[in-house]
């Protein structure tokens, strides 16, 4: 039997952005940044102008993570009950299938959050590497754009922009 929670009026803009996530994995990656940006507004601890991050919801620890401790077992009881599941626990209970693990991974890195034991090697140099994480940077920064979200990083876009260029000597393509 499989059980299907829906939002209401009464849900958190979490849950709304939770329910999405599940019930869209087909659209996954802008689903999980949906998600992941939610999270990041709702639980980042900011400084005392809101502008500047001081930790990250990833990074949250003791009291701090209590909020989103609660929201990643919602989330994988939203899983369980869309079948992401695997065998049982010993009370008969389903057990989230490792998928489940996978999309709060994806979630967390759309957050920012660097896994580890994802470090470059072989012979990518730091021109190289710093030239896909500004691409990386400026195609975030246009899907915001595009999307009509205001951010302070559109102020230093061409900026960056200017960075791709002097990196790798082409004009930044969106998306490419």
């Amino acid at each position: 039997m499989t059980t299907v929670i829906t939002a209401t009026a009464t849900d958190s803009i979490i849950d709304k952005a939770e329910i999405a996530l599940v019930d869209g994995a087909s659209k996954i990656g802008e689903l999980i940044q949906g998600y992941a940006n939610v999270l990041c507004q709702v639980f980042n601890v900011m400084d005392t102008t809101g502008q500047t991050i001081i930790t990250p919801w990833y990074k949250l620890e003791g009291k701090e993570a209590k909020g989103i401790k609660a929201r990643r077992a919602s989330f994988v009881a939203r899983m369980i009950a869309r079948g992401y599941t695997k065998g049982t626990d010993k009370d008969g209970n389903p057990k989230a299938s490792s998928t489940v693990d996978t999309y709060w991974a994806r979630v967390k890195e759309a957050s920012g959050h660097v896994p580890n034991g994802n470090t470059v090697s072989g012979t990518v140099d730091v021109d190289t590497k710093t030239a896909a994480e500004l691409k990386t940077i400026i195609n975030r920064i246009l899907k915001s754009e595009e999307d009509g979200a205001e951010c302070h990083a559109s102020t230093i876009l061409e900026t960056l922009k200017g960075a791709y260029f002097v990196l790798t000597g082409e004009a930044h393509n969106a998306d490419k």
